[in-house]
């Protein structure tokens, strides 16, 4: 493709050869095509003959018609700019999508907002790079002339030139190092033109990217004033590379060429090369650039929509101890919260006090701005120079600027939530010179008590380019998993942006009372994806921002020390949930590359058995051990016969939990639920054909239909208007599943009716909840009220965290060497000692739950059914949790004797009797071993007692 220049022909060879670090052929023909290209032109009229302005690289891989087309389309906006100065504009897109050329009027070292060069990178970037995939990509070389357009005018030339990759059909290939092969992946022209130097940098380049997510940098000097600064990215991720150091290098006074490379591995490489702008008071060129570097990493941080919906005081006037109530009071709070404060109108308060809210970055930037860094070795910083323009204010001084300056009561409590939001950060990754999203560790003092009554511990807030998301946890030692909240369309992202922390505020809430008899406190993080954006990136970056605030950075340049207000080590412990379940081996190793050399193995849970020695739940069937216990204990109670029970199942053939109730249980089921639709026979599904899903790990959607009754029906979520035996039509297959209770607060008050028939009678009279939040608490108690058995998930579902808890036991327990030799399998079998651990979790877990259902029946019959199994439940997690906060604070702890014996019994034997318990206490943190200690002695207090103890 032909590229436009002013210079002459040598010097722009030289120039742009040294830019580009490429080899220089030698076209022995140039003169001949100089020649019938001046002819071709002439011919039309036109006669630019003394120089081209084309390298040598330009005239050997483009054809004449091409160059000649260039020449004439310059030449002619030259003549059209002429009489009037105007800019020159010239474009033209292949219309076969193969490529496309832009040229126009530049100055050096200023941002374009108005003319023809203001959006061109953005078109560019929407035509082309933004939604490049390998079948699809493009590259982009882009340059400024070296002198002006012509000698009688001052405008300097930008010009753009796109095309299309041609990437090897065979797939990609390793090298002798296990380095990808760098042509295995390249564009045909990329190849043909790059030396050596530049392929084995690439080759650097894109092992960077295989060991972390964050972007990769590198910046080197070159001939002259030139610098060299290289950008890596994983591209399929949507981000936009060719605006992704353009405003910054603008922003100080850098004049750049730039050049985007596509790879069909997903890489792409930004390379820049900076000058400063003649006669410009431009700083140093190296702050420049390590500013422009640090400063664009925010650029792959910023938020598709970084507005949110704060909410609106709540609403006194409904009765919240009535069940019917209360969750209309909740519907009322969550309108509040839609109307009161929009995006826009949030959007148009930070517009019209824009001296406001940069009063309030000061207010952070003050306070959270690293002292040192690498660049300021010969003077402070170009940001931290920036800061000293403005007079910062103190917290109470800017609280009554804003008063005093806003008029209206909703664009203060917008304003007045920056500056709380800034008071309540303990730290933050913002100004950390590499990230892929910002996260905030914030104190969560700040959340009303009336909507959240129990505060948490510690909040994290993460939010990146595709998504946002949460971590909240109730004790210092917490663990819970991470869950991805999906959206089908916008309408359900809009309303999963609107609760997405009441949701994980609700699952952590759970998630404490769940794990009242383990050492950790409860837990849970959520991450919600834009539309159209990988959950897998989204999950691996929100671990890596999260990573950011737990591991102090000693790297210059790259990791630093952050300002830490908290100053104190935390721990987190993360497990699989929704969507997630793939991604915890990723995240050890990840926690492990990054430096977390004690505690990588405990970091997650659900990992890879045979190679990261992981307890999977659905294979030793942990959830569901649990969870029978309640089943099998509600038979013997009432004197029940399992096989002429029927039963309703929500949660699949294909799940943990779904998959090992099938095959433990011997019932007539009649119905189940899974992500895939909904399945129905009221004669009962036939048993062998569940056990053959549930052995394969299928949804119902595999169900063989000639299994079915005439009665029977099975409704997929992509069908519609689907007739069922009664004759009621169906029109969408996913509303139908939706209401069939597979969303949190799908049963709620709303609709108990269906739940019961004309006689008033219960549909289903024994509840056991194995699933988180399916069921409302209102609902739970309206159930109970009329005689239903309702056994919450709070107390049954709790096999899976008891297993993931020794799971991390054994991680922090174990040296590296240890846990390599007895967790980990050795040619795809596990060692004694695994298997024997196993047994010793199935064990625990059976024993909790027996000891618990035992307790809440127990309690419920002394009450002679006067209080609900629910609020017993609520009860008994509450009682434990504060008894076993009370413990840990106690000096209880420092008995010796008491501590060993309490924990040799609370530490499963066969780690006790491979490490040895003076071992065990030597390697485990204090904080666990109180909160282990605590855990034990509280739950087989109450359990033994049942609740006539009151804390």
């Amino acid at each position: 493709m032909a590229r436009g220049s002013v210079a002459r022909t040598a010097d722009c060879d030289v120039l742009f050869n040294r830019v580009k670090n490429l080899p220089v052929p030698v076209f022995t023909g140039k003169e001949e095509q100089r020649a019938l290209v001046q002819q071709e032109v002439a011919a039309k009229n036109w006669s630019p003959t003394k120089s081209t302005g084309f390298t040598q690289i330009s005239a050997l891989t483009t054809l004449i018609a091409v160059i000649c087309d260039h020449i004439i389309a310059l030449f002619g906006a030259k003549v059209l700019a002429f009489p009037s100065k105007l800019g020159i504009d010239l474009e033209k897109i292949d219309e076969n999508g193969n490529g496309a050329t832009f040229i126009y009027t530049s100055p050096p070292g200023i941002t374009t907002t108005e003319g023809p060069g203001a959006t061109c990178e953005s078109r560019i970037d929407t035509l082309f790079l933004d939604n490049s995939k390998p079948h699809n990509a493009y590259r982009l070389e882009t340059f400024r002339s070296a002198g002006s357009i012509s000698a009688t005018a001052s405008q300097q030339l930008r010009c753009y030139f796109v095309s299309k990759c041609v990437f090897p059909d065979a797939p990609a290939a390793k090298d002798a190092e296990g380095r990808t092969n760098i042509n295995s992946v390249s564009d045909k022209g990329f190849l043909e033109k790059a030396s050596e130097n530049t392929l084995e940098i690439t080759k650097r380049s894109c092992g960077a990217l295989s060991n972390g997510t964050d972007p990769s940098w590198r910046f080197s000097k070159s001939k002259a004033r030139e610098r060299d600064v290289l950008l890596s990215d994983t591209r399929w991720a949507g981000l936009q590379p060719s605006l992704v150091l353009s405003p910054t290098s603008t922003t100080f006074t850098l004049s750049a060429r730039k050049y985007v490379e596509q790879f069909s591995n997903g890489v792409t490489i930004v390379s820049l090369y900076p000058n400063p702008v003649p006669n410009s008071n431009a700083p140093p060129i190296e702050h420049s650039i390590f500013q422009v570097m640090k400063e664009a990493s925010l650029l792959f941080c910023l938020p598709e929509n970084p507005f949110f919906l704060p909410k609106a005081p709540a609403q006194n006037v409904l009765d919240k101890n009535d069940p019917a109530h209360s969750e209309v009071l909740n519907n009322i709070k969550r309108r509040f919260r839609e109307e009161t404060f929009t995006r826009e109108s949030i959007e148009q308060v930070i517009h019209t006090h824009s001296e406001l809210i940069r009063l309030l970055y000061v207010n952070f930037a003050m306070v959270h701005y690293p002292a040192s860094d690498q660049a300021t070795e010969l003077m402070p910083t170009l940001s931290y120079q920036r800061l000293q323009t403005i007079q910062p204010l103190s917290d109470e001084e800017l609280y009554d600027k804003i008063r005093r300056t806003v008029p209206n009561k909703h664009s203060l409590q917008v304003l007045e939530s920056f500056l709380i939001f800034n008071k309540h950060i303990l730290k933050t990754n913002f100004y950390q010179p590499t990230k892929v999203t910002l996260s905030f560790r914030l104190d969560p003092g700040f959340l009303p008590d009336v909507e959240y009554p129990k505060k948490p511990f510690a909040m994290f807030f993460v939010i990146g380019n595709e998504f946002r998301g949460f971590h909240i946890r109730d004790r210092d030692v917490a663990r819970g998993g991470i869950r991805i909240v999906m959206s089908r369309n916008k309408e359900m992202y809009s309303i999963n942006q609107r609760m997405l922390f009441d949701e994980n505020y609700n699952l952590a809430s759970t998630q404490s009372l769940k794990n009242k008899d383990i050492p950790e406190g409860g837990a849970k993080g959520t991450i919600l994806p834009s539309i159209g954006a990988t959950p897998r990136l989204c999950f691996e970056k929100y671990v890596d921002a999260i990573v950011d605030l737990l591991i102090p950075g000693k790297t210059p340049g790259i990791k630093e020390t952050l300002v830490d207000l908290y100053e104190k080590p935390e721990l987190l412990f993360f497990g699989p949930d929704e969507d997630t379940a793939d991604m915890m081996d990723w995240a050890a190793l990840h926690t492990h590359d990054r430096g977390a050399e004690t505690w990588w193995k405990s970091f997650t849970t659900g990992k890879c058995a045979e190679t990261l020695g992981g307890v999977p739940h659905d294979t030793y069937g942990m959830t569901s051990l649990s969870i029978r216990q309640y089943v099998l204990g509600i038979y013997k109670q009432l004197g029940l016969k399992e096989r002429e029970i029927t039963k309703v199942q929500t949660g699949g053939p294909d799940g943990d939990l779904g998959s090992n109730e099938i095959l433990l249980s011997s019932d007539k089921t009649i119905a189940i639920i899974d992500g895939s639709g909904v399945l129905a026979d009221p004669t009962g599904l036939d048993r062998e054909e569940l056990v053959r899903l549930a052995k394969k790990r299928l949804t119902v959607a595999h169900f063989d239909r000639t299994k079915l009754s005439k009665d029977g029906y099975l409704v997929k979520v992509e069908e519609q208007d689907v007739k069922l035996p009664s004759g009621e039509i169906v029109l969408d297959g996913s509303d139908f599943r939706n209401g069939a209770h597979l969303r949190p607060e799908a049963v709620n008050i709303s609709h108990m009716a269906a739940l019961f028939d004309s006689e008033g009678k219960s549909h289903f009279k024994y509840i056991v909840e194995g699933a988180n939040l399916f069921l409302t608490q209102q609902a739970r108690l309206f159930l109970e009220k009329r005689k239903v058995v309702v056994f919450k998930d709070s107390s049954t579902n709790k096999g899976g965290v008891t297993s993931s808890s020794l799971e991390v036991l054994a991680g922090l327990a174990l040296s590296t060497e240890e846990y390599v030799d007895l967790m980990i399998f050795k040619d795809g079998k596990p060692s004694e000692f695994y298997q024997s651990y196993v047994k010793d979790i199935q064990e625990k877990i059976t024993e909790n739950a027996a000891a618990e259902f035992h307790c809440l029946w127990k309690e419920h019959t002394r009450l002679q059914g006067a209080k609900p199994r629910t609020t017993i439940s609520d009860e008994l997690s509450s009682t434990l949790n504060n008894l076993q906060a009370e413990l840990e604070s106690s000096d209880l702890f420092e008995d010796v004797p008491s501590r060993n014996g309490v924990m040799r019994r609370a530490i499963p034997k066969t780690l006790v009797e491979k490490i040895g318990l003076e071992t065990l206490l030597k390697r485990l943190p204090e904080a666990y071993q109180r909160a282990l200690f605590s855990s034990w002695v509280a739950s087989h207090f109450l359990y033994n007692t049942a609740l006539t103890l009151r804390v």
